[in-house]
C-alpha cells in the first residue's frame, strides 16, 4: 500500500502553499532528521539575510540526510519548519520551496512555527523532516 496524501474539501486548500493536510503512511522504516538550515558542509551560511536561499539550502540538506539514510523526498511524511517572526511577511519564499521540492502529489504534512530565534542568529529558517521508507 503507497502512501496516500489526502487534503479533504472540508479544510482549507493547502497545496497552494506546498504541504497535504493528511498523510497516511503503511508500515515501513521511519527517518527522524534533525533540524536543517542555511549552513552548507562547511557551517558557511547560504543566503546571509535571505529566507529564499536559506530555504532552499535547508531543503536540499533534508534532500542530502534523506539520500544518506537510504530515503528520498518522496519518503517525506511530515515536517516542522521554525521561521524567525521577523521573516512571517516573506513566508511565500518557503511555500516556493515546499512546491519546488515536493511536487503536489507527494506534498508531506507541514506545520509552520514562528520563533523569536533559532540557534545561530544567522539562521532565519530550520526543517525539521520524518521519512517513512516502504
Amino acid at each position: 500500500m503507497p502512501k496516500e496524501y489526502l487534503n479533504p474539501p472540508d479544510l482549507f486548500p493547502s497545496l497552494q502553499y506546498g504541504f497535504s493536510q493528511i498523510v497516511s503512511a503503511p508500515p515501513g522504516r521511519t527517518v527522524y532528521l534533525s533540524g536543517q538550515v542555511g549552513w552548507d558542509a562547511n557551517e558557511q551560511i547560504v543566503g546571509r539575510g535571505d529566507l529564499r536561499a536559506q530555504t532552499w539550502q535547508a531543503l536540499r540538506n533534508v534532500e542530502t540526510a534523506l539520500k544518506a539514510a537510504g530515503a528520498e523526498l518522496s519518503d517525506v511524511v511530515s515536517m516542522r519548519i521554525y521561521i524567525v517572526q521577523e521573516q512571517l511577511p516573506h513566508s511565500k519564499a518557503i511555500s516556493d520551496g515546499l512546491k519546488a521540492f515536493f511536487p503536489e502529489s507527494h506534498a508531506p504534512t507541514t506545520t509552520w512555527i514562528a520563533v523569536a530565534g533559532l540557534a545561530n542568529e544567522e539562521f532565519l529558517v530550520e526543517i525539521e523532516a520524518v521519512a517513512v521508507v516502504n
